[in-house]
Parts: structure tokens; C-alpha cells; sequence
């Protein structure tokens, strides 16, 4: 099932690492686009759990980064040339959105590769996906801006509600 996932992953991962780039050099690239792929993967596992699910995104399409490219501004910056930019087609917002959560609260991150773990993902361990839940210095800094709550925020905010239920099923609302 990941391979079809994979289009998705890896327009979402590049979205996320050049709305929110790597500070240093070509070393901080590779750690901010590990860190960014671990998340989307993560994300992308959750929002899709089964094979039905995948098969139904390659069917109709994830949607593209278009409403994330206005909240972060980037859309100013595209210009004309659409086949430059046909992979933005394949951004999934509310894997962006989820990653963007994942990458920016540690214990939410662990919750989430837990959930994996327990599901029908079998990959799912903490140590497949450990630049995301337990960073150690070099990769906090190579992605700075990609894990700065203030700064991917707004792209986080965008579903961040559906993940919280997606990893508290068993929640009761008081009202």
C-alpha cells in the first residue's frame, strides 16, 4: 500500500521543505526532508489506513497544495509556468496539515506512530520513525522552520481537529 501512497508522500514532504526550507546547508537539506518525510508518511498512513482508502485518493486525486500555498504566501511566488509545478498537484492538505501537527508537538508525534504500531501498519515503530519523534540537536536545527509551531501554525491548523480524533477515538463529549 505505500507505493501507492508514494506520489502523495513525496509532493507533500517537497511542499513542506520548501514552504518551510532547511537552514544551513546541503546536510540541514537532507535531515529537513528526512523529518518532513517521516511526518507526511506518518500522516499520510493515518489519513489512508487501507488499501480502499489509497486506492480511493489515486482515484480522485488529493487535491493539490493550492489552499496551502495561500495561507503560507507561496502562491505569489509560483508564476505562470504550470508544468514547472504539476507535482503541486499531487499535495494532500490534510496530510500536510497532520504533518505539520506531527512535527511540531513531540508527544502528539509519539501518539501518532503509536497508532500506527497498533494498527494495520506493522512498520509502524518508533525507531523507523525516530528523527520525527525523538530529534536530537543537528536535526532540530536543520529543520527550524519546519518545526516552529508559530511559523507552520496556520498550515497546521488547518485539520488538526480531525487528527486529535483520529488518535482519541475512545473520547467522550461533555457538554
Amino acid at each position: 500500500m505505500q507505493a501507492d501512497l508514494s506520489p502523495v508522500i513525496a509532493a507533500t514532504a517537497q511542499w513542506l521543505t520548501r514552504a518551510f526550507p532547511a537552514s544551513g546547508g546541503a546536510l540541514a537539506s537532507v535531515l529537513c526532508e528526512v523529518q518532513a518525510r517521516q511526518a507526511v508518511t506518518v500522516a499520510a498512513r493515518l489519513r489512508y489506513p487501507t488499501e480502499m482508502d489509497a486506492a480511493l485518493l489515486g482515484v480522485a486525486g488529493p487535491g493539490g497544495s493550492g489552499r496551502l500555498d495561500w495561507v503560507t504566501g507561496a502562491d505569489a511566488a509560483l508564476g505562470d509556468d504550470e508544468d514547472a509545478h504539476a507535482w503541486r498537484t499531487w499535495v494532500d492538505e490534510v496530510v500536510a496539515s497532520w504533518a505539520a501537527c506531527l512535527l511540531t508537538d513531540a508527544d502528539l508525534a509519539a501518539r501518532a506512530v503509536a497508532a500506527l504500531a497498533d494498527g494495520r501498519h506493522s512498520t509502524g515503530t518508533r525507531a523507523e520513525f525516530r528523527r520525527l519523534v525523538d530529534p536530537d540537536d543537528s536535526d532540530r536545527n536543520a529543520a527550524a522552520l519546519l518545526r516552529h509551531p508559530d511559523l507552520v501554525g496556520p498550515v497546521a491548523g488547518l485539520h488538526q481537529g480531525p487528527l486529535l480524533d483520529r488518535l482519541n477515538p475512545g473520547r467522550t463529549l461533555i457538554a
